[in-house]
């Protein structure tokens, strides 16, 4: 993508901070035996997609409402799909079993309502994860509220989700984007802790990776039009810097990495958390990889290229990650790629099991 702007300092902000060699600061990260990740909302549901050893997927009668416009006096639901992301994140490692949420989705209901139609308890997650401060990852955390039952359940966000941000329509116009309301989740009882660092949650079987480095030369971030609100003045927001994803270490098979949009690049996320852990192997990458819209279809192909030279055994694009770069990716990876859904599960083991 080229970023044009009049502004040095803008440009300067959206250029890659070299991270070479090995971590100075390495991250051990435990192995867990097993991990599930069943995406509560995606922008789009399929109920006829088929499944496998590995991937379970919503039916459509995943529920019943009453309705005098049938004779039976019912008719079946199905799940909400919506332009948001969300995930509900179950690993299994020393006989234990944990459940943490990344994302909300967008409306405040979207999420609880189709773990409810899921069977899904929302109650029984041992925190939340925020990907990152946009309306679209964090809209259903009140429907999360009304279901927790941890006193004070923690939050891990990066300090950067409380940005005021705008996107600049044409024509001139701009419109505010909604902002995450700290008092509001204080309010609510929601623990919020704030890190720039990397994060290690669920006995240290769970990596939050904070901010991440830039290193490509391609993945420059978002277009002059999204800005952000220094103080003073509405700048070119690139970075959305307080973009981070989550990171767990399948046993004998490598790393799975869930990411909400993927603003810091997908090949950015995946290399740094192969950096930050000393594994080798990327296993998985699911979730938005921000490749949608005309601003982002000239890095389809490099991050394609990048990302199968990494050759892993699972890629499960979503929300914004935009068709053209589905079909690129399903072409270039077609053993791994698999379509997201909302309801649908991936229950990953570890080797030998």
């Amino acid at each position: 993508m080229c970023v044009t702007t009049r502004n040095p300092a803008d440009a300067m902000r959206a250029q890659p901070r070299l991270a070479l060699g090995p971590a100075s600061d390495p991250i051990h990260l435990e192995p867990v035996d097993e991990i599930e990740i069943t995406i509560l909302v995606d922008n789009v549901y399929d109920a006829l997609l088929g499944g496998d050893d590995r991937t379970r997927r919503a039916v459509i009668s995943v529920g019943v409402e009453t309705t005098p416009y049938f004779e039976e006096g019912s008719n079946y639901l199905g799940l909400i799909a919506e332009h948001g992301f969300s995930a509900l994140v179950t690993v299994k490692y020393r006989e234990n079993r944990s459940s943490l949420l990344f994302d909300a989705g967008l409306s405040s209901t979207g999420a609880s309502a189709n773990a409810e139609r899921l069977g899904l308890s929302l109650g029984d997650v041992r925190a939340v994860v925020l990907s990152h401060g946009h309306f679209d990852h964090s809209g259903g955390l009140a429907g999360l509220a009304r279901h927790r039952r941890i006193a004070a359940l923690p939050m891990i966000i990066h300090p950067g989700v409380w940005t005021r941000r705008r996107v600049l329509l044409p024509g001139g116009d701009a419109r505010i984007l909604p902002t995450v309301s700290k008092r509001a989740l204080l309010n609510d009882g929601f623990d919020v802790v704030e890190r720039r660092m990397p994060s290690l949650l669920l006995d240290r079987s769970v990596l939050i990776t904070g901010e991440i480095d830039r290193t490509t030369d391609f993945e420059l971030g978002m277009p002059p039009s999204h800005e952000a609100w220094g103080g003073k003045a509405w700048a070119h927001d690139a970075q959305v810097i307080d973009d981070q994803a989550l990171v767990v270490h399948l046993r004998g098979h490598g790393l799975v990495v869930l990411t909400g949009c993927g603003h810091a690049g997908a090949i950015n996320i995946v290399r740094h958390a192969l950096r930050l852990t000393e594994v080798d192997r990327l296993h998985a990458l699911i979730g938005g990889l921000h490749l949608s819209g005309p601003d982002f279809e000239s890095i389809i192909r490099p991050t394609v290229s990048a990302l199968s030279d990494l050759a892993p055994s699972l890629v499960v694009p979503g929300h914004c990650t935009g068709w053209r770069a589905q079909h690129a990716l399903a072409a270039a990876l077609p053993d791994a790629w698999v379509q997201s859904s909302s309801g649908t599960s991936f229950r990953l083991v570890s080797a030998g099991r």
